[in-house]
């Protein structure tokens, strides 16, 4: 696929199944995330994949983190939370990993893991897979991010959901570039 196909077309896709990417595919998605933006060449990222029972344990961490939150939480709520990792085959959870007092800023370093995690999103596009970018409440909890191994310094960026594409891939709306561009002065 031409990369600029891939930057015009892609679109995020909810309804995935399997397969999962392959060893082949899972390569081309991480050597793309590699190539963000990285002011300072601090490689201010780092990945987890989730898929087949680690999904069901990620489900189990998002319903400990809800109830942590929430002790009324309704059985609903609870089961939703469960849920949300089988939304799809493979799961990546996008970790930028800051370094404070460095001259390069955190919010910089941010940036550019939140780079990395589009750079899957296109590799998996220009492969021909489904992909979708979730945050939410979860990515922003300190109970999941510990659950999940990470360091105080560490923040979820986003967990990506992947897999094969169910039913049809839909087109993305079309947008003007005038309506969002304006010279300056």
């Amino acid at each position: 696929m031409e990369a600029l196909d891939a930057l015009l077309n892609r679109v995020s896709l909810a309804r995935l199944q399997e397969p999962a990417p392959d060893a082949a595919q899972r390569e081309l998605l991480f050597r793309a995330a590699l190539r963000a933006p990285d002011h300072g060449y601090l490689r201010p990222w780092r990945f987890l994949t989730v898929e087949g029972a680690a999904r069901d344990k990620l489900g189990e961490l998002f319903a400990s983190a809800l109830l942590s939150k929430d002790p009324e939480a309704s059985e609903q709520a609870i089961a939703k939370a469960r849920a949300m990792p089988l939304r799809a085959p493979l799961l990546v959870v996008v970790i930028a990993t800051l370094q404070a007092g460095h001259k390069v800023p955190e919010s910089e370093q941010l940036l550019s893991a939140g780079c990395a995690a589009h750079g899957i999103l296109l590799a998996a596009h220009a492969q021909g897979l489904g992909a979708m970018w979730r945050t939410g409440e979860m990515s922003y909890n300190r109970q999941v991010a510990a659950g999940l191994g990470l360091s105080e310094q560490e923040r979820i960026v986003g967990f990506l959901y992947l897999g094969s594409v169910a039913g049809e891939r839909r087109n993305p709306p079309e947008l003007q570039p005038a309506d969002f561009v304006k010279a300056w002065a």
